[in-house]
């Protein structure tokens, strides 16, 4: 395969969460479409610096903060298309050869259904209902990935600097030049069971209306991340 992809995973404290979605990656490095791998991390105190020495990956670090992290692997990257992962996704066998195709095939970002590492009845509903979201507004959350040449993401003006809600606005940018890659990726249900699954799935469209009406994202984030 041609080393069309880099692929670009925001990291913080995530050394014990990262390995699935490393090996999820790794046959697209065995086939050659991988160009490069690239961890930009936001000041993590673990040990992803040395993880990512150890299996040749481009590691970046400063300020965290999701935008920011996304858009300097971004800016890194040296490959015609762009996925960004997150550090707790993993992607199904064969799912190189189906983003070859929309590569080739496709001017268009990107994403993926989503499904959750978890068989709970609330983890299908959830996962229904973002689908159902993703497929109705193209409003695809990161966690659904985002596949996108980096032409077109140069053109959107990338990521945001936002530490929340990067994902939507993004999304919002691409208007209808973005469409679901025919692929369901697996995803970290571990905030949806610390948390409850019914209070966190609230949680996330309280926060979601509260940006849309013009919350400050600075201070939503503060609130979103104190767990």
């Amino acid at each position: 395969m041609p080393a069309l992809l880099s692929i670009v995973i925001p990291t913080l404290n995530s050394a014990e969460t990262i390995n699935h979605t490393l090996l999820s990656l790794s046959e697209g490095i065995i086939s050659g479409l991988i160009k490069e791998l690239i961890i930009s991390d936001g000041n993590s105190k673990d040990d992803i610096e040395k993880l990512s020495a150890e299996i040749g990956a481009v590691f970046i670090k400063g300020e965290k903060g999701r935008g920011k992290q996304l858009h300097r692997g971004a800016v890194q990257s040296s490959a015609k298309w762009i996925f960004f992962i997150h550090s707790d996704t993993i992607l199904p066998l064969g799912w190189s050869q189906i983003f070859l195709e929309h590569m080739i095939n496709q001017e268009s970002a990107g994403y993926c259904k989503l499904s959750f590492d978890d068989t709970n009845i609330m983890a299908k509903i959830i996962s229904f209902s973002a689908n159902l979201r993703s497929n109705i507004f193209k409003l695809p959350y990161g966690d659904q990935g985002l596949l996108i040449s980096k032409k077109l993401y140069n053109q959107v003006g990338g990521y945001p600097d936002l530490p929340l809600m990067e994902d939507v606005e993004i999304a919002k940018s691409l208007k209808k030049k973005i469409r679901l890659i025919p692929l369901t990726i697996k995803t970290s249900a571990y905030k949806y069971k610390r948390d409850g699954w019914f209070k966190r799935s609230i949680s996330n469209v309280i926060f979601l209306i509260k940006f849309k009406f013009g919350a400050n994202p600075y201070k939503l984030a503060k609130s979103y991340y104190k767990n």
